[in-house]
């Protein structure tokens, strides 16, 4: 089948370049598909970042899910179900999040209580208490100190949560019709 020319409007950027490509033939698909690459970028350095973190306050190699693991078990110090991690991470894939729940038991990190399918919860430990402690302590150093150095830099971070959040329930939603035109 041949493919449709390209329409001979052209895109205006800042840098004035065309980046058109197989994604993005149109201004708004440009800037879609920019968003979606620096939400890639973004997500890849702030999951080094949160394992170099906390391989600086403890012995512990983890991955940034594994890490944001840690962190969402100890929210609100209140233990937490499977099933609540599952839907605190938007995520599904139950198999993955229980091996990062093995790895974080077997580093000392967190303790699995109760039995049987729906009263098992998790928790920190002592040590992960102290972990996350030290994790939040640095944090605030190199992180914080750096973003409260951008003037104004608060008030994008908070319209970039609410774009991320409304962009994570369209996303959903697309999901879910993509799924329904599977062959």
């Amino acid at each position: 089948m041949a493919r449709k020319p390209l329409q001979t409007q052209s895109i205006v950027t800042n840098d004035k370049h065309d980046r058109r490509w197989h994604l993005a033939e149109s201004a708004v698909e440009v800037d879609t598909t920019e968003l979606e690459f620096a939400l890639m970028r973004a997500f890849e350095g702030f999951g080094r970042w949160q394992s170099e973190c906390l391989a600086s306050v403890s012995e512990v190699a983890a991955s940034g899910p594994e890490n944001a693991m840690l962190h969402i078990i100890r929210m609100n110090d209140r233990p937490k179900s499977l099933k609540d991690l599952a839907r605190l991470t938007n995520r599904d894939d139950v198999p993955n999040i229980q091996y990062s729940l093995r790895k974080l038991i077997g580093a000392g990190l967190v303790l699995r209580k109760g039995a049987g399918r729906s009263g098992v919860s998790y928790e920190v430990t002592d040590l992960g208490r102290q972990v996350t402690d030290d994790y939040g302590t640095l944090r605030r150093r190199l992180l914080i100190e750096a973003i409260t150095t951008l003037p104004g830099f608060s008030a994008r971070l908070q319209d970039a949560t609410r774009t991320l959040n409304l962009l994570s329930g369209i996303y959903e939603e697309v999901a879910r019709a993509a799924a329904t035109h599977r062959h």
